[in-house]
């Protein structure tokens, strides 16, 4: 097992990260916060939303697949029964850090995504936001991350 601080820090060397469900309604969507401050932070963040052609002023890509160029590793925003599909595309493309978000509730965590990501060799957060780490991280997100370790909404090791 890996510590979620190293598990974080990997994943967020990484340039080119895809984020699934940024809405076109950015209102209260996590997906939206995370792909704007990667974006801030230097990131080449990609939205990944089938439903839209665009999302916060940029183009908008229906699946992983289609990014020019790929992505190094992809946060997952959508409801947990769209994870495993995203899981297993990531797998096909050769991607292999995912990141489930979650802060309160099941957020975008899936037991049987992260379960087959891992057995197919993935790195798989499942849980938190890669906003608590690293220079991504704001004092809010750092205080929630504390909180939610200790309820273990953050996995201590993934």
């Amino acid at each position: 097992m890996t510590s979620i601080k190293d598990a974080a820090d990997h994943f967020l060397a990484h340039h080119r990260i895809a984020v699934t469900g940024v809405s076109s309604h950015p209102e209260g969507h996590g997906s939206n916060a995370v792909y704007q401050r990667l974006k801030e932070k230097g990131y080449e963040a990609f939205a990944i939303n089938p439903n839209s052609p665009t999302v916060e002023g940029d183009t908008a890509y229906p699946t992983l697949s289609a990014v020019p160029g790929g992505v190094e590793a992809v946060v997952i925003g959508t409801r947990p029964a769209h994870a495993l599909g995203t899981v297993k595309e990531a797998a096909e493309l050769g991607i292999s850090e995912v990141w489930m978000h979650r802060a309160f509730g099941s957020g975008s965590v899936d037991k049987n995504a992260v379960a087959w990501g891992r057995e197919h060799g993935m790195t798989v957060i499942d849980g938190g936001c890669p906003l608590m780490f690293g220079d991504t991280a704001d004092g809010a997100h750092q205080t929630m991350c504390r909180m939610l370790t200790w309820t273990r909404k953050v996995p201590k090791e993934v």
